[in-house]
């Protein structure tokens, strides 16, 4: 097995149409917790408790008491360095989609055009009448509230487009993600754990069809043993590295 950014910079060079899938794993370097994590957040919480359809519907006040300081965290938050090289493969055609679990839209902010398929933070919305406000608005609705919730024209509580438990996954997205799995040769994994179903289901349909896997991570995933390339370490640092490898091997796709 393949373990160095060389390694890496070389199987990204072959592919024709590389996928990229990234977990909490290439933020934390941001500054933003990993959420499953050994120390991570749902260690201190439960998620079922305070970040679930049930409960906003339910608690909006609970909802939101602990939802708001999540929004909070993320305003000031940059992309890091892999989240930059990510985007520049993206631009050089190398990579043909980015996928992510993620709801910090640092791909977004990087200049990736990412699949969310947990959704973001990037917009509220009314579960009743499915109007739609932007983040600032949302914001400014919660502000504006003696109870911290915001709430839609319709009397409602307003929640933001992350994706809460309970909830469906945005199926545009999904379908979008399965999609560009079947067309990859390469799926590049960052910082996911690859248990969450049904991203984790990914890297397999790349493989049946004949494809390759290359993960990034620090923490072990179910497909180490058949990834072509295994990198540990921090994100920033190997794809940086990385780049600079492709860059010295011509720098575009195949």
């Amino acid at each position: 097995m393949a373990d160095a950014p060389e390694d890496l910079a070389a199987a990204l060079a072959r592919s024709e149409y590389a996928v990229v899938l990234t977990g909490a794993g290439i933020s934390t370097e941001s500054g933003i917790p990993d959420f499953r994590s050994a120390g991570g957040l749902w260690e201190k919480y439960d998620p079922m408790e305070v970040a679930s359809l049930s409960t906003f519907l339910s608690e909006p006040e609970r909802f939101w008491s602990f939802h708001r300081p999540r929004i909070d965290m993320l305003a000031d938050v940059e992309p890091n360095p892999a989240h930059l090289a990510i985007a520049e493969l993206e631009r050089r055609g190398v990579v043909r989609a980015v996928v992510t679990q993620n709801i910090d839209r640092l791909h977004a902010k990087a200049g990736s055009d990412p699949i969310e398929v947990h959704g973001a933070l990037d917009r509220g919305l009314c579960l009743r009448c499915e109007t739609r406000v932007s983040m600032d608005e949302l914001v400014a609705r919660a502000d504006a509230a003696e109870d911290g919730v915001p709430r839609c024209g319709c009397g409602f509580p307003m929640k933001s487009g992350v994706v809460l438990f309970g909830e469906p996954l945005p199926a545009g997205a999904i379908d979008a993600a399965f999609a560009h799995a079947e067309r990859a040769d390469l799926m590049l994994v960052i910082g996911s754990s690859l248990l969450v179903a049904p991203v984790s289901q990914l890297p397999r349909v790349v493989l049946d069809n004949g494809g390759t896997l290359a993960i990034l991570t620090e923490s072990e995933t179910p497909y180490d043993g058949v990834a072509q390339v295994r990198l540990n370490g921090k994100a920033a640092a190997q794809m940086q590295e990385a780049l600079a490898a492709l860059d010295a091997a011509g720098g575009t796709a195949a």
